[in-house]
């Protein structure tokens, strides 16, 4: 397959530094800087929206050597094994990774967020508006995964 490049549009800053600390980013404030060549309107108008999507790259983690064989969630015995694109760790393909949240404020190129799980330094590919329209109603998950989540968001 080709392969493509992507340029960080800005940085995250906040006061996680450990990348083996996995949990209890509910109350996380965290702060992306956009890259001054998207200027300092680069942010209008996300001030309207309660919660940003952001897209990050997992740079502090290597890729798996291996994606064929499944492995225990998070790599814990007690969990199931699972494929690689049945997770949403940071041992994956891209090192991609995306979570939605809460929109804290907006100040040029400053975008302040709540709940976000990376960690500072981290860089930031993208950035999108959370619309009610691409959300899905009524999602469906497997109970062990409720159980692990439990203390993921919490402050």
């Amino acid at each position: 397959m080709p392969s493509f490049e992507v340029t960080p549009i800005g940085t995250v800053r906040n006061d996680r530094t450990d990348v083996q600390n996995t949990d209890n980013w509910g109350a996380v404030r965290s702060t992306i800087t956009v890259d001054e060549r998207f200027g300092e309107a680069c942010l209008l108008g996300l001030e309207g929206f309660s919660h940003v999507e952001v897209l990050f790259v997992f740079d502090q983690f290597p890729e798996r050597d291996e994606y064929r064989e499944p492995a225990p969630y998070r790599g814990r015995p007690d969990l199931p094994p699972v494929g690689v694109f049945a997770g949403r760790g940071p041992r994956r393909p891209n090192r991609i990774g995306v979570t939605c949240c809460a929109v804290e404020s907006v100040h040029g190129r400053e975008l302040t967020v709540v709940g976000l799980d990376a960690v500072s330094g981290t860089p930031v590919i993208d950035l999108k508006p959370a619309m009610r329209e691409f959300s899905p109603v009524d999602i469906r998950q497997p109970e062990w995964v409720t159980g692990m989540m439990a203390e993921y968001f919490q402050p």
